[in-house]
């Protein structure tokens, strides 16, 4: 069965969709097949790559950032979550358009427009940002381990051994189905928010609240929108509408899919303002909240120490899993799309695909031996936050560039689409900028 092998193709060649693609296993001459195919359809709407990837972005770090946006500031965070749904969806529908229309990953796509060396750059800031997500997602992972007692020791190897069985398994659709269980652990957080109690009244006037002139809030704000965009999302979400052979014909789907997730994931960080901002935000203790232990402990005096373990530790661990997942998957993909490697999850380890299943099971070894070997490891999630912030400028640069240039004239951005669609990501790419000084001890 013939693996993805991404080239740079003539300009007079035709894009062919992967013949690996489980749809294309279809028997569509049969009754059985017929239905299974006009099923596979219909769920594309609801499941699919946009739905992950976005799970994904509600990473760690996020849930952190959501704990103390609730903790220092109430339910006056809430509006910038709602507001963060239409940046998130306008961003990695571009990835949408270009994979299925293009036929090529995001990494092939810079090759072949801007050349190899421009394609190593953004390889190497790919693969860069994707191990700094792997630290990140294994810190927690570490963190929910110690609140039973387990040593990082024991639970960071097994979690790398998790996912590097998830990617070897043969199968893109068994490993989205298992990032989407992963990922929608994290809606446990909505019982940890009925059982806070929050005051409709008090979150109905911190909606119309945004004290902008406050330099804590317009820092935490800035963490908020910079983390909105990870590197990693836009390459996994066009590498997958690809291994899941996605065609034109489903681009409304993954649209709405895309669309679900970025309102899902805003969601989730909502439930988190508001669980805190109704616990610990009360309190006025100005509780530091850093690391999965911290927030255990901060909410443990409002639900319980079982409540605040079981809750929060299990929302964690689906948040960790599957965003060290979709990194890992994504910085694979874009280095594969680069050098010229097959690169697909659909046949599992052979000759034509070692380089990339190499490449994958590396980025979870070194991220876990970084974590198991560094002391300070909230230290280190902060350095991995300034240099997502940093590349920022270089990802949605070349992404808003290939829309514009890779893409054919009709299925390009026009009009006030486009030039709101710039300026979200000149939005993001600002607050990202903004956090870096503060966050380095800088000012």
């Amino acid at each position: 069965m013939p693996t993805m092998q991404p080239t740079a193709p003539a300009e007079s060649e035709t894009t062919e969709l992967p013949q690996h693609s489980e749809m294309a296993c279809l028997d569509a001459g049969s009754p059985q097949g017929r239905r299974r195919h006009w099923l596979t359809l219909g769920l594309l709407a609801f499941w699919g790559p946009g739905l992950v990837v976005m799970l994904a972005d509600t990473d760690v770090g996020s849930l952190i950032t959501a704990a103390q946006s609730g903790a220092q500031f109430g339910y006056r965070m809430i509006l910038p979550q709602i507001v963060l749904m239409p940046i998130l969806y306008v961003v990695q529908e571009i990835t949408v358009r270009l994979g299925i229309v293009t036929g090529k990953g995001h990494g092939a796509l810079i090759r072949e427009r801007f050349g190899r060396n421009w394609a190593l750059l953004s390889a190497l800031t790919l693969f860069a940002t994707s191990v700094g997500a792997l630290l990140t997602e294994f810190t927690g992972v570490a963190g929910v381990g110690e609140l039973v007692g387990l040593p990082p020791g024991l639970t960071v190897p097994v979690a790398a051994a998790f996912l590097i069985g998830v990617a070897f398994s043969g199968s893109y659709r068994r490993a989205e189905r298992i990032g989407i269980a992963l990922g929608l652990a994290e809606l446990v957080f909505v019982p940890a928010m009925i059982l806070a109690h929050p005051s409709l009244h008090a979150i109905g006037s911190g909606l119309g609240q945004l004290p902008l002139h406050n330099g804590n809030y317009l820092l935490l704000l800035a963490a908020n929108v910079g983390a909105v965009i990870m590197p990693w999302m836009i390459f996994y979400q066009q590498g997958a509408v690809i291994d899941k052979g996605l065609t034109r014909a489903q681009v409304r789907s993954e649209r709405r899919d895309t669309a679900l997730g970025a309102v899902l994931t805003q969601l989730i960080m909502i439930v988190a303002v508001v669980a805190f901002a109704a616990t610990v935000g009360l309190s006025g203790h100005g509780v530091a909240l850093t690391n999965v232990g911290q927030l255990s402990a901060a909410l443990r005096p409002f639900i319980g120490a079982l409540g605040s373990k079981l809750l929060l530790g299990v929302a964690m661990l689906g948040a960790g899993m599957v965003a060290a997942l979709v990194a890992s998957l994504a910085g694979a993909w874009g280095i594969a799309e680069v050098f010229g490697w097959a690169h697909t999850l659909n046949t599992g380890l052979t000759r034509r695909s070692a380089k990339f299943y190499a490449t994958y099971a590396l980025a979870h070894i070194l991220g876990a031996v970084i974590v198991l070997t560094t002391p300070d490891m909230i230290g280190l999630v902060i350095d991995v936050e300034v240099m997502n912030a940093l590349l920022l400028p270089i990802v949605l640069g070349f992404l808003l560039a290939l829309e514009a240039r890779a893409l054919p004239a009709d299925w390009r951005m026009r009009g006030t689409r486009k030039y709101v669609t710039w300026s979200l990501c000149l939005v993001v790419i600002a607050f990202g900028l903004y956090m870096v000084p503060t966050t380095l001890g800088l000012t």
